[in-house]
Parts: C-alpha cells; sequence; structure tokens
C-alpha cells in the first residue's frame, strides 16, 4: 500500500509538472526560433538594400556588416555580382536564389521539418534603390537630350523626374531586382540554447520528483502506521496470541477498525478460553466411563468359558477401543483447531528419534523395518508448536505400519532445502488412488485398506491441522516402487533462533 501511494503521489506530480513545464519549454523554443529569424531576415534586408544601392559607400558598408559576424558563430554571406569584395562570395544558384531573382520573393530554410537543421538560410532579393535609380543604358554622360527630346530640355527632364518618382512610390515587383543577398547561419549556438531550456527543466522536474517522493514516502508511512499496528495485531493473533491489542489511533475509519479488531480478539480469547474447559472437560468426561468398560469387558473376558459369548464380548471390546481412538482423535484435532501455543524452534532429529523408539517395537513384532534416511543427522531446526510434530509423526507411523505387510520397510526421509525442511515417509502398502488422496485429509473419512477397519478417519485430519497451524503444508503421493508416501514441508528455523 505504501508503495502504491508513493507511486499515485509521483505520477500526480508528474503530471502537473509535464502540464506546466513541458507546454512552457515548447513556447521558448518557438520564441528562439522566431527571434532568431527575425533579427537574421531584418539583417539580410538590411544588406539587401545596400547591394541594391550599388554604389562604393552601400558596398563599401555591406562588406563591412559581412566581415562583423564573430567567427565562433559561424555566418557566411554571400550577395550577387552588384558588390563583389572580396568578404563576400557569390551564393550557389538554387530553388531559393531562382525564387529571389525572378519573383522577388525572400525564402527562409531551417534545413529540417524537426526544429531545425545544422544552419539556417535566408535569402533575400535586392531591390533598386528608389533614390537613385537606373539611367537608360544610351543615356549621355552629360544628360543632353536624345532622339525627340527638346533642345532646352525641360521636358525630358522632368518626364525622368516623373519616371524616378514614379518608380520611388510604385510597388517593387521582379523587374526591380537587380541581385540577392544569403546568409548561412550556423545553429550550434541555438542547439547549445535548446539544450539549456529543456535540460534546466528535465533537472528542476526531477529535482521536484525526487522531493515528491521523499514526502510521498514520509506521508504514506504517516498515513499507513495505524494499518501497520494492526497488521502486527493481526500477526500476533495468527501465533496464537490472544492477547493482543491494537493502539487507536489515525484517521477514524482506521480507529474503528481498530477498536473493532480488539473487540473480536476479547471476544475471540473468551471463546477460546471456554474451548479449553470444554476440552478439558470431555476429556475427562468421556475417557473415564471408556475406561471403565474396557475393563469391565476384559473381565467378562476372563470369566467366560462360552465360546459364542467371548466372541460377542471381544467385539464389544474392539468396538470400545476404536470409539476410544475416536475421542482422543476429536479431542486432539479440538486442541488443535484451538491453536493456543506458537511455534517454536525443535530439533527435528530429536523428535524423530524419539517417536521412532517409541514405534520400533510393535513395528518389530510384525518383521517391519523402519529406517531413517536423509539429513536429519545435521538437527535441522524447524518451527513447530510443542508437541505437534509429536502427534503428526504418531498418525503417520499408525497408519503405515497398519498398511504395511509383515517384512516390509517403512522410510523417514528428511531433507533441507532452504528456508524450508520436507519430512517425508513412505510405505510398502497398497497406496490410494487418486481419487482416495483428495478425500484422505477429510474428516471420518476412512479407505478401503488396512486402516479402514480400525481406524477412526481422523488421524489424516488431525496431520493436516497440526502442520498447517505450524506453517506447512501436506501432500499424499506415490512412493517409489509402490505404496503411499506423505510428505510434509515444514518451517526451517535459524540455529540459534526463530
Amino acid at each position: 500500500m505504501i508503495r502504491q501511494l508513493i507511486r499515485s503521489y509521483v505520477l500526480l506530480v508528474a503530471v502537473a509538472i509535464a502540464l506546466f513545464t513541458v507546454p512552457v519549454a515548447f513556447t521558448l523554443t518557438d520564441q528562439l526560433r522566431g527571434d532568431t529569424r527575425e533579427s537574421i531576415t531584418r539583417e539580410a534586408r538590411t544588406m539587401a538594400r545596400l547591394l541594391g544601392a550599388g554604389d562604393v559607400a552601400s558596398c563599401e558598408a555591406l562588406a563591412r556588416m559581412a566581415g562583423a559576424y564573430p567567427k565562433k558563430e559561424k555566418v557566411e554571406v554571400s550577395a550577387t555580382d552588384r558588390c563583389v569584395r572580396e568578404t563576400l562570395r557569390r551564393p550557389t544558384r538554387d530553388a531559393a536564389l531562382t525564387r529571389a531573382l525572378e519573383r522577388g520573393e525572400a525564402t527562409v530554410d531551417w534545413g529540417s521539418d524537426f526544429i531545425w537543421g545544422k544552419n539556417l538560410v535566408v535569402t533575400v532579393p535586392a531591390f533598386a534603390h528608389p533614390a537613385t535609380g537606373e539611367e537608360p543604358a544610351d543615356a549621355p554622360a552629360d544628360g543632353t537630350a536624345t532622339d525627340g527630346a527638346k533642345a532646352d530640355g525641360t521636358k525630358a527632364d522632368g518626364k525622368k523626374r516623373a519616371v524616378g518618382k514614379k518608380r520611388a512610390v510604385g510597388k517593387k515587383g521582379a523587374d526591380d531586382v537587380v541581385g540577392a543577398v544569403r546568409i548561412k547561419f550556423s545553429t550550434d549556438h541555438l542547439t547549445a540554447r535548446l539544450w539549456q531550456i529543456w535540460g534546466f527543466r528535465a533537472g528542476l522536474a526531477v529535482l521536484v520528483l525526487l522531493a515528491a517522493a521523499g514526502i510521498g514516502v514520509f506521508a504514506a508511512r504517516r498515513l499507513t502506521a495505524p494499518l501497520r499496528q494492526l497488521n502486527e495485531m493481526a500477526s500476533k493473533m495468527s501465533d496464537g496470541d490472544l492477547k493482543a491489542r491494537s493502539a487507536i489511533t489515525g484517521p477514524q475509519e482506521t480507529q474503528t477498525l481498530a477498536r473493532t479488531l480488539n473487540q473480536a480478539s476479547e471476544r475471540l480469547d473468551t471463546l477460546i478460553a471456554s474451548q479449553r474447559i470444554f476440552v478439558a472437560d470431555a476429556s475427562h468426561q468421556l475417557r473415564t466411563p471408556l475406561t471403565a468398560l474396557r475393563l469391565s469387558l476384559d473381565n467378562i473376558a476372563d470369566g467366560v468359558d462360552d465360546e459364542f459369548v467371548r466372541e460377542d464380548v471381544e467385539q464389544a471390546t474392539a468396538e470400545v477401543v476404536r470409539m476410544s481412538r475416536l475421542v482422543n482423535g476429536l479431542l486432539v484435532l479440538a486442541r488443535a483447531e484451538a491453536k493456543v501455543t506458537a511455534a517454536e524452534p525443535l530439533s527435528l532429529r530429536d523428535v524423530i528419534q524419539e517417536r521412532l523408539d517409541v514405534w520400533r517395537p510393535a513395528a518389530d513384532e510384525r518383521g517391519v523395518t523402519i529406517t531413517l534416511r536423509g539429513s536429519a543427522d545435521g538437527r535441522p531446526l524447524v518451527l513447530a508448536s510443542p508437541g505437534h510434530l509429536d502427534q503428526v509423526l504418531d498418525n503417520v507411523l499408525s497408519n503405515a505400519l497398519e498398511v504395511s505387510p509383515d517384512g516390509a520397510t517403512i522410510t523417514v526421509r528428511a531433507e533441507s532445502r532452504g528456508d524450508e525442511v520436507v519430512l517425508s515417509v513412505l510405505d510398502e502398502g497398497p497406496g490410494m488412488s487418486d481419487a482416495e488422496k483428495s478425500r484422505a485429509f477429510d474428516r471420518f473419512w476412512r479407505g478401503q485398506g488396512l486402516t479402514g477397519k480400525s481406524g477412526s478417519g481422523l488421524g489424516l485430519a488431525v496431520v493436516k491441522q497440526l502442520v498447517t497451524d505450524d506453517g506447512g503444508t501436506v501432500i499424499l503421493k506415490d512412493a517409489p516402487g509402490g505404496g503411499l508416501c506423505v510428505a510434509l514441508t515444514l518451517r526451517a528455523a535459524r540455529h540459534g533462533g526463530g
């Protein structure tokens, strides 16, 4: 939840930054393009006017303007032959120059459709200067009259002034173009400025996002602190600590949840206490009469000579024994469901060895061999509640011994696998079908094998309940070579701690 809150907060800040920063950066980029285009175009038009004048002073001024650019700006100025100077180059004939000379149109070429290319090229036509105009090629130098002109030259001179005035005020067209000026401007410093615009905002965005992430972590931890307390309380309850309570802090919703959980914990503690009392009473009330009944039947069997009566008494005794086992299984299952103890590190080898010592005499009577293999000799530690492993092994070994034929072998194997320890019990009995394996952990279910004759149907149910309570798993599978394998996966514990 903390990560989700932080991601949501950072994403919100990132969207806000994008909405406010990116448009500004694009605006500044467009402004940079526009200012540069306007500046270069204005300078090109100024040079075109000088080129249009065509006199010595104008050409000298044009040459000085062309050579005034710093070398680091990488600016090249070229002009047509009207003003030939060392600092001016002739422009390459291309479509832009053709449009300038033939149509009188200025062009601006950025070299690329995406932002700009390596160079900005501005081509501007130069028009004839309106103040000077151009004399006809056959006009004499002294201004005397030509063909059809009057001797005093008054009308001719007046006509010339009228033509000059008309040219000055009339619209310039392609016929007025006398040349063209081209400025080739390197965009290197524009690119550097572009990186500054975007880089500054990108760096600022990263800093803001980092600050937002820090603030988000602080806010998320503060908001989820009551939930972590509730989770800690729930974990203690799941480990059997029904006295755990949570502090009522945080927002109103978490306070209400904390009160509800505290009330539920108190109620559960009361119910568990009542169940403990019931289990203790039931254990005493049920075991005592069953034991007395079995003793009475044994006494009757010893004093009866009639074979038919003895057979009936033995059948009744077997039923009493089965009932006693059923009652014991129910009491064990009730204690397991109560789960009043927490798991602790236990030596798996010691528990296995102790239970094998108990069951070997019964196995020896039938010629059944119980062997221990695997890494149990390494004394692995497992997390289990005290007494749970003993009951689990007793039930599993009891079932294995009942289904094993005389002279068979029961193999107990323990293997360490990282954070888990797998304890397997393999027998050489008839095994189980897939359908039987799917129902084997159900209460009161008894298979068709030897255990189905005298079993209570609670053994594997008790095994699953105890192993699951300790955080493990149990599965049934076919043993190599036939028989059944009961595989118990237990949580491993570190040596010297849980």
